[in-house]
């Protein structure tokens, strides 16, 4: 039985908790937040504002880190110095050196680290990497993805609106794009950037060249009550690939259309999908990796650093 701790029980902790208690062999042993209404609100044996204390009351193999960006290294490090095993949300950090700190710190205590790049573990965009891979429509010719939505409100004291503690939308939201390109087709050869950014709205597109094909990824805070919307488009020789609001559909140029991620799909069993929700599937991976003491090879540090490189340039 795997004992689970979860430090920061703001919004992405909502994703993060239900995942754990619905694994059987995980005990989720405590919560902490500096906030105690925000740890109250789960079904937890204990809860904690101190996190210090949270370590040395209990024994834990992982420590799930779901605090605001800047903290991220910070108690990561902290959790692994005490032999525990981290999985933190993204970004793995703000600075560079960082990196370089978290995955030594690691090495050195003998644990696992792994940052929850979730893109890496969602149904439709692992599809996409295998079409990718394995040329069934052909070569890739471009593609576009996107994440847009209003200018978030409430955190713990504003820090989304901190660019220092929180990177804005290149750490916030276009990370998740730009690691799965990461993943999916490797470092980009060319990159251009257009931006605008206010005070009170931020927005970017970049376009990210691979000598073949190109990729555009947008990202937005609007000032405008826009509804959060993500999804990608990519143009094959044979198929274009659409994910958008009513799921992903392959249009292929003989006037076929197949839904692979549903259930009811005829063609499902030509694609490899994980099972349940993205963000269960990379909580199961890590839990598995600590449990079968399997190395971490779905997120590298190589590629993060690659990624991380890529944002700073993008707030200087």
């Amino acid at each position: 039985m795997l004992k689970v701790g979860v430090v920061g029980c703001g919004g992405i902790s909502g994703a993060h908790v239900p995942a754990w208690q619905k694994i059987e062999d995980v005990e989720l042993v405590a919560v902490c937040d500096i906030r105690p209404e925000k740890a109250e609100r789960y079904s937890c044996p204990k809860t904690y504002t101190d996190f210090d204390r949270m370590l040395d009351e209990n024994e834990f193999d992982i420590i799930d880190v779901c605090l605001p960006t800047f903290l991220h290294c910070e108690f990561a490090v902290k959790a692994m110095n005490k032999g525990i095993n981290v999985l933190s949300e993204k970004p793995i950090s703000l600075k560079e050196s960082d990196v370089e700190l978290l995955y030594s710190t690691a090495r050195k205590n003998n644990v696992k680290y792994m940052v929850a790049q979730v893109l890496r573990f969602w149904s439709e965009y692992e599809v996409l990497k295998q079409i990718y891979e394995t040329k069934k429509y052909g070569k890739l010719l471009s593609g576009s993805m996107w994440r847009l939505g209003g200018y978030p409100s409430g955190g713990w004291n504003n820090w989304y609106h901190n660019r220092e503690l929180s990177g804005s939308i290149p750490f916030d939201l276009h990370i998740h794009d730009l690691d799965f390109l990461i993943y999916a087709f490797g470092e980009p050869e060319n990159i251009s950037l257009n931006r605008k950014e206010l005070p009170d709205q931020d927005y970017l597109s970049a376009v990210y060249s691979y000598g073949d094909f190109f990729i555009t990824a947008e990202a937005s805070w609007f000032k405008a009550k826009y509804p959060f919307y993500m999804g990608f488009r990519f143009q094959f020789e044979e198929a274009v690939l659409a994910f958008e609001r009513d799921g992903l559909t392959i249009y292929e140029c003989d006037g076929s259309r197949i839904r692979p991620c549903e259930s009811s799909s005829e063609n499902e069993s030509d694609f490899e999908l994980p099972s349940g929700d993205a963000y269960a599937n990379e909580i199961r991976y890590f839990a598995d990796c600590v449990k079968y003491d399997r190395p971490v090879e779905k997120v590298t540090e190589e590629s993060l650093l690659a990624a991380l490189k890529i944002l700073i340039s993008f707030n200087k």
